[in-house]
This record gives structure tokens, C-alpha cells and sequence, in this order.
């Protein structure tokens, strides 16, 4: 019997995989599609999706192929300086096509001995108290002790299970595509700038190799919005906003995203759970999605391989949906906010000035970027020190940085005082006695997903913690 079946090769998925390897857990990555895909959705890494790959010890390879930077224009396309002092090691965007994300976190599952199967598409599901039966498109069926849908905004693991969706429906659609443009660069560059003082859901980038990535407003809402635009509609959409369609030609490929706001219901039925767009659906406003997906798989993977490996405190599986859920919900309220304010209604404009206004004050600006960011995210681990619940940003300590060490996805207990133990879980957290001039606590117990878990220096109290999130002594 598999482990893990993860059904969708999207960044969720492979994240995900990757986590469950660290662990020892048999994943299995099924994809429906053939070959990765060539369609280019997103575009960058957040801070704390950064912070991710640096406490994995994958960092390097992304920054490899990226470009960073500023953070500070992020909310809803208004430009501003970056805020100072955001709390982070790595207070910069990463400029990132999905297609090399996609690419990089399949290598590192992969290396990890994760299986991803390609061409497989799940057709039907069921569960009983032992597993999850699921049969695939070529009559296939297979076993596994836990399912999760990684598989994307029309999940069809969603739809099996009958997790509702409510939201609100698409109101407002956006053709995007890449395609050449026969028109010289600078005018290119001169109309966009022009078009943009008004209608922010506009623009031609170069990709740098002859090709330009085209976004602009559809004329409505498409009746079956699977079906592609045709390069004419993005022709009639771009005359109609610019007086020229640029010369547009020879498209890799053409889509469309709307406006809906949609989250599951529950995140866990059962065996079988939803991670990334399979659980929520928002506009791309602010460049959050992705990042969603790698930050739900990061918060789902130990949780999930402590419970195949039989050591999981009751409760800590279901804490997947109580803390992510409400994150996602608040990324919902915040990224249709930010549409609100691209909106060219002179209503709309208005607003978006005050809030540029607002965002004048240091401490606005800084708490708006940090919500993009998602690092002010504070789970509810309960009452104590204002470290409780909150990701441990990387500091120096005198031996090297907190992040190279949690590379092995363990938990671990940093410990300035030198006098606490976490005998009898020695092999699920890792003990580091070490001191950092950034730590105003003299200790703090971190997750393996970086997240404060207890903070303080008393062992009978640090006791009465560690088997809420690392479950029975062993030994």
C-alpha cells in the first residue's frame, strides 16, 4: 500500500512530496497531463515562500534562476519603496517563472525518492477506515493510506469527495497569454505606460527571448471559461484599450482568469484532504496564489507524515485545516480588495489613492506587504510570549544561521540557557545549544514547519508542550 497519493504535479503537489520524503513516507505524485506544463501563471516567490526554500536548504537553486526584487509595489500594484525593517532575512520578491518553480521542486522530490506520474488522470475515489481506493483514467486502481488533492481550482478530488465551494462567481475576466508582438519596444513600452494610468489589468512585458507576455481585460465573462481565447479577442481587446493591437502574432499560448473567490468547506474529509487551488480560488492579484499552495503543503507535510508514522498527537492532523483554512480565507478578503482598486471606476480610483496616501506611513506600508508576504501570520498555538504561533524569521547564531539547520524537516529547540533536554523525542526534534545577539527569549521550540510552538526556559513547562506537537515519548 502507497502512503501518500497526491493527486496534481503543481508546486502544492511537488512541495508536498518533498516534505513527505523527508520523512520517510512513500509519496506518490499522479499528474493528469502528459508533460509539465509550458503555460507560464505566476511569477515570483513571496518572502516567506523564500524563507521555505531556504529552510529546506533549496534556496540557492531558486535564486539561481530568479531575479529579486523590490517588495514594496505588491499591494495592488502601488508603487512604493520597499518598507524597512521587514522582519526577514530576505526582504525582496523573487522574480520566477511557475515553469522553473515547477521544474526545481520536481527535481528535489524526485532526489528525495518521491514517484510523479504523468498522464495519469483520477476518475473515481473511495475511502474506508484503512485507505484510499482510486481508480485512474486507464483502469488502474490503486491503494494508499491518504489521499491529498493538489489538483487545482476545478479539483476533481473536490468534486468526488462533495466538499462544497462557496464564493462569489467570476464578475470581471482578464485574457492572458504569451504571443510576439510586431511592434517596435519602445512604442510597446510608450502605449502601455499610457493605457496603465488608467487601467491597471493592462500591460505587455518582454519575456527576453522575442516574446511578450499580454494581459488585458476581456470584453466579458466567457459561458465556459475552459475554453481558451483566440488570438482575435485578444486583437479586439487590445485595439479597444490601446488603439492598437500591436501587431500580435505567433501565441504559445492563451487563457483566461477571473475574479472568483471560492474556499472549501472542510480541508480534510476523512483520509483524503485539499491543499493549494483545490482549496481556494482568488484573483492573481498581488502574485499570492502559488505561494498559497507551497505554504499550505509546508503547514500539511509533517502533520501528515507524523500521522503515517504513528507518533501524531490526536488533533495535530486536523490542525491543518483550523490554521490554514482561515489564512486562506483572509488572502481571499485581501487579494479582492486589491482587485477593488484596479478597477478604472472613478469610485475605485479614488480609494486607491487614499490608500497611496496611507501607505506613506512606515507602518501601513509594512503591515500591508507583510500580509502579501505571509509573514504576519500568527496561528493560534495559545497564550504567551508574542513568539507563540508566529514563523521564526532566520537569525545568526554563533555557529551558523537557524535556517541550516532545519533542513531536515524536524523540529527543534534552540537553546540560549543551556540547561533544557527534549530526551524521549530526540527522534523527531533536534536540541541546538546555541546563542543569537537576535533572540530576546532563551529558548523557543520551533516546528519542522518553523513555526513557534513554546518559548521560555522552564523544562516541566517545555514538557507540558513538546507532546502537543511531537506526540508520546519514545525509549
Amino acid at each position: 500500500m502507497i502512503d501518500v497519493i497526491i493527486v496534481g504535479g503543481g508546486p502544492a503537489g511537488l512541495m508536498l512530496a518533498s516534505e513527505l520524503r523527508l520523512h520517510g513516507v512513500h509519496a506518490l505524485v499522479v499528474e493528469k497531463e502528459d508533460s509539465p506544463t509550458g503555460y507560464v501563471r505566476a511569477l515570483g516567490l513571496h518572502v516567506r515562500s523564500i524563507e521555505v526554500m531556504d529552510q529546506r536548504g533549496l534556496l540557492e537553486r531558486f535564486l539561481a534562476h530568479g531575479q529579486q526584487y523590490p517588495a514594496g509595489n505588491f499591494f495592488a500594484g502601488i508603487d512604493k519603496p520597499s518598507p524597512v525593517r521587514l522582519d526577514t532575512a530576505h526582504p525582496y520578491v523573487l522574480g520566477i517563472p511557475q515553469t522553473t518553480t515547477d521544474r526545481l521542486l520536481a527535481e528535489r522530490a524526485t532526489e528525495l525518492g518521491a514517484e510523479i506520474r504523468r498522464g495519469c488522470e483520477l476518475v473515481a475515489l473511495s475511502q474506508d477506515d484503512q485507505g484510499v481506493t482510486v481508480e485512474l483514467a486507464d483502469g488502474t486502481r490503486l491503494r494508499s493510506r491518504y489521499l491529498v488533492g493538489c489538483d487545482g481550482g476545478r479539483s476533481t478530488v473536490r468534486r468526488l469527495l462533495g466538499v462544497g465551494f462557496p464564493g462569489q462567481p467570476t464578475r470581471v475576466e482578464t485574457l492572458l497569454g504569451e504571443m510576439e508582438v510586431a511592434a517596435p519596444p519602445e512604442t510597446v513600452a510608450a502605449v502601455v505606460a499610457d493605457v496603465r494610468k488608467t487601467h491597471k489589468r493592462f500591460g505587455l512585458g518582454p519575456l527576453g527571448d522575442g516574446a511578450y507576455r499580454v494581459v488585458v481585460p476581456a470584453a466579458g465573462v466567457a459561458e465556459d471559461r475552459s475554453v481558451p481565447p483566440t488570438l482575435e479577442e485578444f486583437r479586439d481587446q487590445l485595439r479597444t484599450f490601446a488603439g492598437t493591437d500591436f501587431g500580435v502574432h505567433s501565441p504559445r499560448w492563451l487563457s483566461r482568469f477571473g475574479d472568483a473567490t471560492r474556499l472549501a468547506v472542510r480541508y480534510r474529509t476523512g483520509r483524503v484532504l485539499l491543499a493549494g487551488d483545490a482549496a481556494h480560488i482568488h484573483p492573481p492579484t498581488g502574485g499570492q496564489g502559488l505561494n498559497l499552495g507551497i505554504q499550505d503543503a509546508f503547514n500539511l507535510g509533517w502533520k501528515l507524515a507524523a500521522e503515517v508514522n504513528g507518533w501524531a498527537p490526536e488533533g495535530l492532523l486536523d490542525s491543518y485545516h483550523t490554521e490554514r483554512r482561515p489564512v486562506a480565507a483572509d488572502v481571499l478578503d485581501f487579494t479582492r480588495a486589491q482587485f477593488e482598486l484596479l478597477s478604472p471606476e472613478p469610485g475605485a480610483q479614488s480609494v486607491r489613492r487614499l490608500v497611496s496616501e496611507l501607505m506613506d506611513f512606515e507602518d501601513v506600508h509594512r503591515y500591508l506587504i507583510e500580509k502579501v508576504a505571509a509573514i504576519g501570520i500568527r496561528y493560534d498555538v495559545g497564550e504567551g510570549h508574542d513568539l507563540l504561533g508566529r514563523r521564526m524569521r532566520d537569525v545568526a547564531l554563533k555557529r551558523g544561521r537557524l535556517y541550516e539547520l532545519m533542513h531536515g524537516g524536524r523540529g527543534l529547540l534552540l537553546d540560549q540557557t543551556g540547561r533544557l533536554s527534549v530526551a524521549g523525542w530526540a527522534d523527531r526534534v533536534d536540541l541546538v545549544v546555541d546563542a543569537s545577539e537576535d533572540l530576546d527569549v532563551p529558548a523557543v521550540l520551533l516546528r519542522p514547519d518553523g513555526y513557534v510552538a513554546w518559548a521560555g526556559d522552564d523544562q516541566q513547562d517545555l514538557l507540558h508542550h513538546l507532546p502537543r506537537w511531537f506526540g508520546a515519548t519514545v525509549g
